[in-house]
């Protein structure tokens, strides 16, 4: 395998932008099979987008200058089946799905991905067991026991939030495909888990994690991962701990110094009290052994006006990311611009949540049930020019949801990017640094 003469951006990339269903519209399922004792149901979701970036961005051999015009789609498909043994022995389930996906035109803004790609293979292959009432002081189902191919994230997803970086044929000539639809990565489950979970939605709870990944692009790595909470109410306070077990030498070249890399971290998020207040923050610390560290943190406020029209909710955040900070699989946990910051920076352009400083502040409104409308503006600024690319720049991003019923919803988004240098002098952007005007259009369904 040889590597792309754009290739030093690459170790810097984390995922492209999960779009999860949970925050688009409400998921549904049909009922196929239903006894008092067994259930069965067939779920289908899946989404849709059409594209447009009037530049290109220097990620891979593919990339180009110009404009680019490309679409994307994935349908998820699959049976999931529970049985209840009784109060005190809980229940069994399992969970079988697969994905279709896709990029066609010319590929992402990034060259990622180069229109060519389709691929259809199995997503989730995952059983387990809950405790029922087996165990009173943990709870109902205090006891969540789970193996194989599933969907795993910790926290708000600032360190792990699915397997969910999809590259295409665009990168080191299809050596890492995985099928393609970049941003709306089709494709989010670790390739085999043992999952323990003990404790309720409320009080004290933890996660003991086996982490096996089949994504080269991620130099596939296996991980053990442990998690601490405290819930009280619609405040978290909690810990992550997470120790890379091994990764694949073939491909350990985006990602040389993973392996043995150990994450100490500590977060909380809530309203402290205050009905319409939020508050967030995270600091993470990796050891990567031979006395080389990094680290990364973010602090969040916001406020809901709920007495004004549209309830109007305002936030600011300052994240930081040291030069060598590893992101792991981070991804949007809560919301469009969790940790995929900007549209065309967290995908295309760059900072990938490392070696930067960010600025985000969001406007969003609630003109009624169905409808959402926000704003998201960005200032990114690079700590180190000498460990990257200059990539500093700023971005705004309008957006808006609108959940048509239960089963269909449309996301739109326009963006704004602006970088303070092109790849001539040192930035990403190709051509020129000259402002690129961005849009998409989403549609989804859950059935």
């Amino acid at each position: 395998m040889t590597t792309s003469r754009y290739s030093p951006l690459l170790p810097r990339l984390a995922a492209g932008t999960a779009i999860t269903l949970s925050m688009c519209g409400s998921a549904s399922a049909l009922e196929l099979y239903a006894t008092d004792q067994t259930k069965i149901n067939l779920n289908v979701n899946g989404v849709g987008g059409v594209f447009h970036s009037q530049k290109g961005y220097a990620q891979s051999e593919t990339a180009e200058a110009g404009g680019r015009d490309w679409q994307e789609g994935f349908i998820k498909y699959g049976l999931d089946a529970t049985h209840t043994l009784s109060p005190t022995q809980g229940s069994l389930y399992g969970n079988v799905a697969w994905t279709s996906s896709a990029t066609w035109g010319q590929g992402d803004a990034g060259g990622f991905t180069t229109g060519d790609e389709r691929r259809t293979h199995i997503e989730n292959l995952f059983g387990g067991w809950k405790s029922g009432d087996m165990v009173p002081a943990l709870g109902h189902d205090g006891i969540d026991v789970s193996f194989g191919r599933q969907y795993i994230q910790a926290g708000d997803g600032f360190l792990i939030s699915g397997d969910s970086l999809n590259f295409g044929d665009g990168v080191l000539g299809g050596d890492l495909d995985r099928g393609g639809a970049y941003y709306l990565a089709a494709r989010q489950s670790f390739d085999n888990t043992a999952v323990v979970r003990l404790g309720g939605d409320q009080g004290w709870r933890g996660d003991l994690m086996w982490l096996k990944s089949d994504n080269r692009a991620q130099a596939r790595p296996e991980m053990a991962v442990g998690t601490l909470e405290h819930v009280d109410g619609d405040n978290t306070l909690g810990a992550t701990y997470i120790k890379v077990l091994d990764t694949d030498s073939d491909y350990a070249f985006l990602y040389p110094d993973r392996d043995n890399t150990r994450v100490y971290s500590v977060y909380g998020h809530g309203n402290a009290g205050v009905k319409n207040l939020f508050l967030a923050g995270q600091y993470a610390f990796q050891d990567k052994g031979n006395d080389d560290s990094e680290n990364a943190w973010y602090l969040e406020a916001g406020w809901t006006f709920d007495q004004l029209a549209w309830s109007p909710y305002v936030s600011y955040r300052f994240s930081r990311f040291s030069d060598g900070y590893d992101p792991l699989f981070y991804g949007n946990g809560r919301a469009l611009g969790t940790w995929f910051q900007g549209e065309v920076a967290a995908n295309y352009a760059g900072p990938f949540a490392s070696n930067a400083r960010v600025h985000q502040a969001k406007l969003a409104l609630q003109p009624s049930e169905q409808l959402s409308l926000g704003v998201l503006a960005y200032r990114f600024d690079t700590l180190d020019t000498r460990q990257g690319p200059k990539l500093d720049g700023n971005e705004i991003d309008l957006y808006g949801n609108w959940a048509i019923n239960d089963h269909w919803w449309v996301m739109p988004l326009v963006g704004r990017y602006k970088p303070d240098a092109s790849a001539d002098s040192g930035g990403s952007q190709l051509g020129d640094s000259g402002t690129n005007y961005y849009t998409q259009l989403l549609v989804g369904f859950n059935f």
